[in-house]
C-alpha cells in the first residue's frame, strides 16, 4: 500500500464524534507514516488492557484487530497489561466507584492475557509490557508535576463524573489519577499511536497528548474505535455485567452466545468483530434492512464467521451443526453437567448456587420471562422443589442435571 492507502486502511472504522477531530488525526497519521518511511523505522503503536478479571472477551478484540492492521503494515505493537492502572480501575465508562484490586490479584489476572491476545496479534511483532514497571517508580513530586497539566473542571465535564456530581454521589480523588497514569504510559512507551475505545477519548486525546507535550515529546495519535455492545445489545460488553463472550470458551458456546445477541446489535458485531471486507459488511446490512434475508439466517452467518475468526472454519461449522441440532431441532445435549444441591433443591437456590445465574434477582427475572425450563417445560415457581434427575435449563445453552 502507498501512504494514502495505508491511512485509509488504518482510519477505517474510527469514531471521534467530531469530523474536525477525524481530519486532524488523519492528517497527523499521514505525516507520521511519511516520517517513519523516511527514517526507515516502524511506528510504535500501543493499547492497554487492565487485568480486572482473568479473561479477555471479544469486546477487547476490537482494538486488537486494529493493532493487527498496524502489524500487517510492518509497525511495532506494544500490548500493555495494566498491572498498575488496574489497582485504580478505569472510571471512564462507570457511574460508580470500581472496586480496587490488590497487586496480587492484578498479577494473577494478568498471567493469561498475553496468550489470549495472541489469538489476534502476531506474536513475533508484539512487545508485552506491564505498566507497574514505570508507574510504581513515580514519586510524589512526579505526580505533582503530572497533575499540574489538568484542571478539576476538565475531569468534572466528563459525563460519568458530571452525572455522579449532579446526583451527589461520591467521586474519589484517586479516580482522577487513572487518566494521568495512562497518559504517562504513552510517554514512557514513546508511542506514536494509541488505540482505544470511545470511552477512552479523554485519556487518549487529552491526558496522553498533554503529558507527552509536557515532556517535550511528540504527542501520540489517537485511533478511537466504537464500543462493542454485550449480548444484551445495549451495555458495553463486560464480564461483571454477565453480557460478555469470553475468548477462553468453546466454539459451541461462542456460537450460541452470538446467536443470543439481539437483531439490532448485529450490524455492530459485523463491523467490529468479523474479518469481512467493507463491501461484505455493507451487503450484509442491506440484506437485513431490506428483509432479503431472515434475521435468524443472517445471525447464523454472523455467528459462524465470528466463531471461525477465533477458532477455525471446521470448528465453526461443527458449532453451527451443534446449535441447529440442540436448539432448532429441540435436542438435549448428551453431556449435561451434574449438580448436587447442598440443601433443599429449591429452584431459586439451585440456579444461583450452580452458577447458572449471578443472583436471585436475575433468577426471578428469568423465571418471569419464561427463560427457565425444567425437563423441557417452562418453570413459573421460583420455589419449586426439584426431583433427582431433573434437567434445569437456562436460556438456550445452559443445562444442569440434579443429582442426590
Amino acid at each position: 500500500m502507498n501512504i494514502n492507502q495505508q491511512v485509509t486502511y488504518l482510519m477505517r472504522g474510527v469514531e471521534y464524534g467530531d469530523p474536525a477531530m477525524y481530519e486532524a488525526m488523519k492528517k497527523e497519521l499521514r505525516e507520521r507514516l511519511i516520517e517513519a518511511e523516511r527514517l526507515g523505522r516502524p511506528l510504535r503503536v500501543y493499547c492497554g488492557y487492565d487485568p480486572r478479571t482473568t479473561d479477555l472477551h471479544i469486546g477487547h478484540t476490537v482494538t486488537m484487530r486494529k493493532l493487527r492492521q498496524f502489524q500487517e503494515l510492518g509497525h511495532q505493537v506494544v500490548f500493555v497489561i495494566g498491572t498498575y492502572t488496574a489497582l485504580i480501575g478505569d472510571p471512564s465508562d462507570k457511574d460508580k466507584l470500581r472496586p480496587q484490586l490488590t497487586p496480587e490479584e492484578a498479577k494473577i489476572n494478568a498471567e493469561t492475557y498475553a496468550e489470549q491476545a495472541f489469538r489476534i496479534l502476531d506474536r513475533e511483532k508484539t512487545e508485552i509490557r506491564y505498566n507497574a514497571e514505570w508507574l510504581s517508580e513515580l514519586t510524589f513530586k512526579d505526580l505533582i508535576h503530572l497533575a499540574s497539566n489538568f484542571t478539576l473542571q476538565q475531569f468534572l465535564t466528563r459525563e460519568n463524573f458530571r452525572n455522579r456530581w449532579e446526583n451527589e454521589e461520591a467521586i474519589y480523588f484517586h479516580e482522577l489519577f487513572y487518566a494521568i497514569m495512562q497518559g504517562y504510559d504513552a510517554y514512557v512507551l514513546e508511542a506514536d499511536v494509541q488505540v482505544g475505545g470511545t470511552d477512552q477519548m479523554f485519556n487518549i486525546m487529552t491526558a496522553a497528548r498533554k503529558i507527552m507535550t509536557f515532556y517535550h515529546a511528540k504527542p501520540n495519535i489517537g485511533i478511537i474505535l466504537p464500543i462493542l455492545p454485550g449480548t444484551d445489545g445495549e451495555l458495553k460488553m463486560s464480564k461483571s455485567l454477565g453480557n460478555h463472550i469470553p475468548l477462553n470458551t468453546t466454539p459451541e458456546d461462542m456460537f450460541g452466545k452470538v446467536m443470543s445477541v439481539p437483531d439490532s446489535a448485529m450490524p455492530s458485531y459485523a463491523r467490529l468483530v468479523t474479518r469481512w471486507t467493507v463491501d461484505k459488511i455493507e451487503a450484509f446490512e442491506r440484506a437485513m434492512a431490506s428483509g432479503e434475508v431472515h434475521p435468524r439466517d443472517a445471525k447464523m452467518e454472523l455467528a459462524e464467521e465470528i466463531t471461525a475468526a477465533f477458532f477455525d472454519e471446521e470448528k465453526a461449522k461443527q458449532a453451527r451443526t451443534y446449535f441447529i441440532n440442540l436448539f432448532q431441532k429441540g435436542d438435549m445435549p448428551e453431556d449435561i453437567p451434574s449438580f448436587k444441591p447442598q440443601g433443599e433443591p429449591i429452584l431459586l437456590e439451585v440456579l444461583v448456587d450452580s452458577g447458572l445465574v449471578n443472583s436471585k434477582s436475575q433468577a426471578r427475572r428469568l423465571i418471569e420471562q419464561n427463560g427457565v425450563k425444567i425437563d423441557g417445560e417452562v418453570a413459573t415457581d421460583p420455589y419449586l422443589l426439584l426431583a433427582p434427575g431433573a434437567v434445569v435449563q437456562v436460556g438456550k445453552r445452559h443445562f444442569i442435571r440434579i443429582v442426590e
